[in-house]
C-alpha cells in the first residue's frame, strides 16, 4: 500500500493487468463447469421429467436474479462514479466497470425465462393468458399501443372468464409488454455500460488523455441512470413479483435495490483485495479507499434494513389481502426461522461490525465483512424465490405437488446446482473482464486524486 504521497512517476505508465496463472486455472475451470452444469441445467428445465422441470424452474430463477443484482450493480456504481463527479474512486472505477461488465452476459443465462415450457411453472397469468389468446376472436395486438398496453379483446375474455384481477392488471402484466421489457433490460443497459467502459479504456493508451472523456462519460451517465432504475424496478416486478400475480407492493423495486447496491460493493470490495494481495494496485489503493466503500457498504446495510422494515411495515398495517399473501408464505413453517434470522443476520450483524472505522481500514477484515453480506443476500433472495415454489406448484401440477406444505421435498439441492452453474459462469465472464485490460485507469487525470485520498 501506499505509504507516501504518490506521485505519476510511482504509477507505471502503462498501468497493470492481471498476468497470473492461477486466475487463468480459475477462469478455466469456472468457465469448464459452467458448460457442463449448464447441459445438466438445461436436461432438467427441459427434459422428459415434469417435476424436476417445475422445481428447478425456481431454482433457476433464484440463482439468476441473484447474480443479476451483482452485475447490475456494477453498472449501477459506475454510474454513480460517474454522474457524481467522484475523485476518490478513480482507482476502483476499472472494477466497477468490469463488475458491471459481466452484465450483458447474464443474457444467456436469462433465456429460459423467455421460454413458454420454463414460464408456464413461474408465471401463472402467463397460462391464463395463453389460454384466452388460444380462443377465436382474442388477439393480442388489438389494443392501444398495438396492444403493449394489452388487447381489447383479451381484456373481454378475462373479465368473461372470471379472472377481473388479470383483467385489471393487463395494461402492466401482458405478454406483448413482458417481452419487450425483457429485451430493453438487455438491450438498454448493455449499451450504457460498453459505452462507459470504451470511453474509460479508450483513455489508458492516449499519449494526451485529457478530460474530454470524463466530461463526456459524466454527461451520458445522468440520463441512463433512468435505464438502469427502470432495468432493476421492473425487471424485479416481472421477475420476482409475477410469481404471483395477485401480490403487489409499491415497496418491491427500491427493496431490491438496496439489496443490489449493498452487494455489489461487497463483491468490489473483495476484488479489491485480493488483486492487493496479488501485488497489483499497490500504488493506487490505500486504507482510506476501504474506508471509504466500508462506509458504503454500512450505509446501504442500513438502507436496506430501513426499506425492508418499512415494506413489512406498511403491508401490515394496511392489512389488504392482496399485499399480506408475501409475508403469510414467509411466516409459515421454516420459512419464519428464514425470516427472523435475516433480520439480525442481514443488519444487526453487519451493522453493529461495520461501526468500527478501524476494521473499515483493514481490507482482510473487511473483505470478510463484505463475504459475510454476501451469504446474507443469498439469503435473502432464496426467501424471496424459493416459498413461492410451493404453494405455486400446488396449484398448477396438483397431481404431483399437492401433497407438499411448505417446502418441496429434495428441490434443494436443484437450488444449489443452479446456484453452482450461474455462479461458476459469473466468475468466468468477470475474471475474463478483469484480465482484458488495465486494472485501473492509469491515464486518468484524477488518478493521483484519488491514490491521495485522505476522509
Amino acid at each position: 500500500m501506499a505509504s507516501h504521497f504518490v506521485t505519476s512517476a510511482d504509477i507505471p505508465a502503462n498501468g497493470e493487468r492481471l498476468q497470473n496463472a492461477t486466475v487463468s486455472k480459475v477462469k478455466m475451470i469456472a468457465g469448464g463447469l459452467c458448460a457442463i452444469l449448464s447441459v445438466v441445467s438445461l436436461f432438467l428445465l427441459f427434459g422428459p421429467n415434469e417435476g424436476w422441470a417445475a422445481t428447478y424452474a425456481y431454482s433457476w430463477l433464484f440463482a439468476l436474479f441473484f447474480f443479476f443484482t451483482l452485475a447490475v450493480g456494477g453498472c449501477f456504481w459506475t454510474l454513480l462514479h460517474n454522474v457524481s463527479n467522484s475523485g476518490w474512486g478513480t482507482s476502483v472505477r476499472r472494477i466497477m466497470e468490469n463488475l458491471g461488465s459481466v452484465y450483458p452476459w447474464m443474457f444467456l443465462f436469462a433465456i429460459p425465462l423467455l421460454c413458454p415450457a420454463v414460464q408456464q411453472y413461474l408465471y401463472e397469468w402467463m397460462t391464463i393468458h395463453r389460454e384466452g389468446l388460444s380462443q377465436d376472436n382474442v388477439g393480442l395486438f388489438d389494443g392501444f399501443m398495438a396492444g403493449f398496453y394489452g388487447s381489447d379483446s383479451l381484456q373481454g375474455w378475462l373479465n368473461d372468464n372470471h379472472h377481473a384481477l388479470l383483467a385489471n392488471k393487463l395494461w402492466y402484466m401482458n405478454l406483448f409488454a413482458w417481452y419487450t421489457r425483457f429485451i430493453f433490460y438487455f438491450v438498454g443497459l448493455t449499451l450504457v455500460i460498453r459505452g462507459l467502459r470504451k470511453l474509460s479504456v479508450e483513455q489508458d493508451s492516449d499519449p494526451n488523455p485529457g478530460t474530454v472523456r470524463l466530461f463526456k462519460a459524466r454527461f451520458h451517465s445522468t440520463y441512463t441512470l433512468i435505464i438502469f432504475a427502470i432495468t432493476i424496478t421492473f425487471a424485479a416486478f416481472d421477475w420476482l413479483m409475477g410469481l404471483d400475480y395477485k401480490w403487489f407492493s409499491t415497496m418491491w423495486g427500491v427493496y431490491i435495490f438496496a439489496g443490489t447496491a449493498l452487494n455489489s460493493m461487497a463483491v468490489i470490495i473483495i476484488t479489491a483485495t485480493l488483486l492487493q494481495s496479488a501485488g497489483y494496485m499497490k500504488k493506487v489503493l490505500t486504507p482510506e479507499h476501504f474506508h471509504i466503500k466500508g462506509k458504503l457498504l454500512l450505509a446501504f446495510t442500513i438502507f436496506w434494513a430501513y426499506v425492508t422494515f418499512s415494506q413489512f411495515f406498511l403491508i401490515w398495517y394496511a392489512n389488504i389481502t392482496e399485499e399480506t399473501s408475501y409475508f403469510l408464505i414467509r411466516n409459515t413453517g421454516g420459512w419464519n426461522t428464514g425470516m427472523i434470522f435475516l433480520v439480525f443476520g442481514h443488519f444487526v450483524v453487519p451493522f453493529v461490525i461495520l461501526l468500527q472505522a478501524w476494521l473499515k481500514k483493514n481490507p482482510k477484515l473487511l473483505s470478510l465483512v463484505a463475504v459475510y453480506t454476501l451469504v446474507m443476500h443469498v439469503v435473502d433472495h432464496y426467501l424471496i424465490s424459493i416459498p413461492e415454489r410451493s404453494i405455486s406448484l400446488m396449484n398448477i401440477l396438483p397431481d404431483k405437488f399437492g401433497h407438499v406444505t411448505t417446502a418441496v421435498p429434495g428441490a434443494f439441492w436443484g437450488d444449489v446446482l443452479a446456484f453452482v452453474t450461474v455462479g461458476a459462469g459469473f466468475v468466468f465472464f468477470y475474471l475474463r473482464a478483469l484480465g482484458a485490460n488495465n486494472l485501473y485507469p492509469n491515464r486518468d487525470p484524477r488518478l493521483l486524486e484519488s491514490a491521495n485520498v485522505s476522509n
